[in-house]
């Protein structure tokens, strides 16, 4: 969008289980689990609908792919909608991710040049039970890629 896995230490006896699946990244322990994609932003458009140029009140829509960890194998598609907040500082924001094995919703603040954090709605599939957190993170400075890092409980 354009403007923005690590294990966890547990006690004795339990057993932490690092899987690969279709080029995401998961981590399951304790009924947690670690996503983590690259959303590269191809199709965002803004539409200003405000005063002139960047205001309060634009909308940011997109459908963008989504590749692994390693931005090699596409995975999935992401698509979603923001509101201007205050402008040159912040979006709030609503997406659904799409994977192969079911959808993840979240939304939250989307920050002109910062990381943010959205909170997990709910999903379908294997993510139907989840609830938790995505960290957004700029990958460049031009706003064309996106790290998503998911950290989901059951």
């Amino acid at each position: 969008m354009t403007a923005s896995i690590s294990l966890r230490t547990f006690g004795l006896g339990i057993t932490t289980a690092v899987l690969t699946l279709a080029g995401v990244a998961y981590v399951a322990a304790n009924n947690s689990m670690s996503v983590n994609v690259v959303e590269r932003a191809t199709t965002d458009k803004v539409i200003d609908l405000g005063d002139k140029n960047d205001s309060t009140g634009d909308i940011l829509t997109f459908a963008n792919e989504l590749f692994d960890e390693g931005n090699g194998t596409k995975i999935g598609d992401d698509s979603g909608w923001c509101i201007r907040i205050v402008p040159g500082k912040s979006w709030e924001c609503v997406a659904t991710v799409t994977l192969a094995d079911g959808q993840i919703s979240a939304g939250g603040p989307f920050l002109d040049g910062k990381d943010s954090v959205w909170s997990v709605t709910g999903g379908t599939g294997k993510y139907a039970a989840t609830r938790g957190e995505m960290q957004l993170h700029s990958r460049n400075a031009e706003g064309s890629e996106f790290d998503f890092r998911f950290r989901l409980t059951e």
